[in-house]
């Protein structure tokens, strides 16, 4: 039966919004992570070098960050949707994290493809003399 080949996981998705102009946050990225531990540890470091990026906000942010992801990892532990966000000068990044379940035969990750894709230099254009 199908629902027995399911796995679970988590799909991780990164909205950003400009937050002056409240316009609708727009979709930049998305991962899926197979365990807790995994989405966590992604999400971590990835809200690292966000945090980072600029210079003079970059420990308050982390700060707020460190608080926020005690709950995030609380949430992933129990099966349970989450949020992080972090907001830096016009911009808002949020990372919202749910629990799904995976079909056996769908490709979900940008680092599996199929192996027919191993090999993509054979498909680059040729320059002709």
């Amino acid at each position: 039966m199908l629902s027995d080949e399911l796995t679970h996981g988590f799909w991780c998705e990164c909205w950003t919004e400009d937050v002056p102009t409240k316009g609708r946050p727009t979709l930049t990225t998305c991962f899926s992570a197979h365990s807790p531990a995994q989405a966590d540890g992604r999400l971590s470091i990835t809200l690292q070098c966000i945090a980072a990026l600029n210079s003079p906000t970059a420990l308050e942010n982390w700060d707020n960050l460190y608080e926020a992801r005690i709950n995030t990892r609380r949430a992933l532990l129990r099966a349970e949707p989450c949020t992080a966000s972090i907001t830096d000068a016009r911009t808002r990044i949020t990372w919202t994290l749910r629990p799904v379940r995976f079909l056996p035969l769908a490709i979900h990750n940008e680092a599996e493809h199929p192996a027919c894709v191993d090999d993509l230099d054979d498909f680059k254009p040729h320059t002709t003399d």
